[in-house]
């Protein structure tokens, strides 16, 4: 019985460090221009990328549709948009990936790494990462 709860516990101690570790997981999204909280961002791995969905927004949303994208998101409810997309791991980084902004329906490049277990920087960029801003997003708990 001993060895079954020591498994358990090492089971469970494990996987919390490993997903401290990891942006896998539900982030709140906080605007880096007027410093509300916008939206609940589920970021997931799929096929060793990484990914970025909207699941909430919250009362400071201030638009609920992406008018201002083209192609397939023109139009589309920002709830359950994949935002953040094609990221690869590189060292403590995700990077080479693509970020939209719903508010003006321009996509950047982006990488994004963890400041700590609970802070995850979102950079979106043209050409070179020096020319863009940061977000900070704070894990969802």
């Amino acid at each position: 019985m001993s060895k079954l709860v020591i498994s358990i516990f090492c089971f469970f101690f494990t996987y919390s460090i490993i997903s401290a570790q990891s942006p896998v997981g539900i982030w709140k999204n906080v605007d880096d221009e007027d410093g509300r909280e916008k939206s609940h961002i589920e970021v997931y791995e799929k096929s060793g990328k990484l990914y970025g969905k909207v699941i909430k927004l919250l009362p400071a949303a201030t638009i609920t549709k992406c008018d201002a994208c083209s192609g397939d998101k023109k139009g589309k409810s920002i709830v359950g948009m994949d935002i953040l997309w094609d990221l690869v791991k590189s060292g403590k980084v995700w990077d080479d990936g693509e970020i939209l902004d719903p508010k003006n329906g321009k996509v950047y490049s982006a990488k994004v790494e963890l400041d700590g277990k609970d802070k995850l920087k979102v950079r979106g960029y043209m050409g070179v990462s020096i020319l863009g801003r940061t977000q900070t997003w704070y894990r969802v708990k």
